[in-house]
């Protein structure tokens, strides 16, 4: 029903041989997901306080860039607040809640405490943001 494999698996490593690429913990990985999932919603929030100043968005920004630094070790790439573009702001708030919602299930499953909280913070701001609009749409 299916070919035999022929060549050696590139993935497998013998007992005892050093292996020819380096190797990350389960921990590094999560760190390294969390920082993109956070990076990405820094992304999405720089957007609206470029399309909607405001106060609370200027803080969510501060404080996932905190969070990016903490985790990559270096200060995040930051977008410009100076466009005018005028984007669909309820794209983008749907945007940012689900990045938010990823990195919450990352930050859950390293047991990252601050890093929960503040997506789980970005969500609920995020669906608050949208309420009004959909229901005035509906």
């Amino acid at each position: 029903m299916y070919e035999p494999i022929r060549t050696k698996s590139v993935h497998s490593t013998m007992a005892g041989s050093a292996s020819d690429f380096p190797h990350r913990s389960r921990e590094e990985e999560l760190d390294i997901q969390l920082a993109g999932h956070l990076a990405a919603l820094l992304a999405a929030t720089d957007e609206l306080r470029a399309a909607a100043p405001s106060a609370d968005l200027d803080l969510a920004a501060d404080r996932l860039a905190g969070q990016v630094a903490r985790l990559r070790g270096r200060t995040p790439a930051r977008a410009s607040v100076a466009g005018d573009r005028a984007p669909r702001l309820a794209a983008l708030h749907r945007r940012a809640h689900a990045l938010a919602g990823r990195a919450l299930v990352v930050a859950a499953s390293r047991a990252d405490t601050a890093a929960a909280i503040l997506a789980a913070e970005r969500m609920d701001a995020h669906t608050a943001a949208l309420e009004p609009r959909e229901v005035a749409s509906a």
